[in-house]
């Protein structure tokens, strides 16, 4: 995995409208094996060849969730980072993600209530710059006084 950032704790009194992390990764036929097991979906789409051939995407494709996942990594290990608690989130699938593709996940901070250490964030997904995931993410912050 590639950070732009370290990963780490931003919070709620440093937090900006406008910061944006992000991080890419390869996704490869062992993570699509292992989110497979892990979340017991074993819809043959993504782990069956011969299957996906005949089906819309005419190949494997990865969990649209760990996918989304990345997202994850992006919030819980950069922004804000780490003690962050997801309070929401909606997700958009545009696009497929196939073994081997580089994704990047982004999450820019769209929303701040300091008061109750709520953040909101863009959230997006591409591959060779096309948008294949979009959403927004609702997350309770850290913060120096509480934490």
């Amino acid at each position: 995995m590639l950070d732009n950032f370290p990963r780490g704790t931003i919070c709620i009194e440093d937090i900006e409208i406008g910061m944006s992390r992000h991080i890419r990764k390869i996704v490869t036929d062992r993570d699509i094996e292992m989110f497979a097991e892990v979340s017991t979906d074993r819809n043959p789409v993504h782990l069956d060849d011969s299957y996906a051939q005949d089906t819309i995407f005419q190949g494997r494709i990865a969990h649209g969730m760990l996918t989304a996942g990345l997202i994850s990594a992006v919030i819980g290990e950069q922004l804000p980072g780490h003690g962050t608690v997801y309070l929401g989130q909606s997700l958009k699938f545009i696009g497929p993600v196939r073994p081997g593709d580089m994704v990047t996940a982004r999450v820019t901070v769209t929303g701040i209530d300091h008061s109750r250490r709520r953040v909101t964030l863009d959230c997006a997904c591409t591959v060779d710059d096309k948008t294949v995931l979009t959403g927004e993410a609702k997350v309770l912050a850290p913060s120096r006084k509480f934490d």
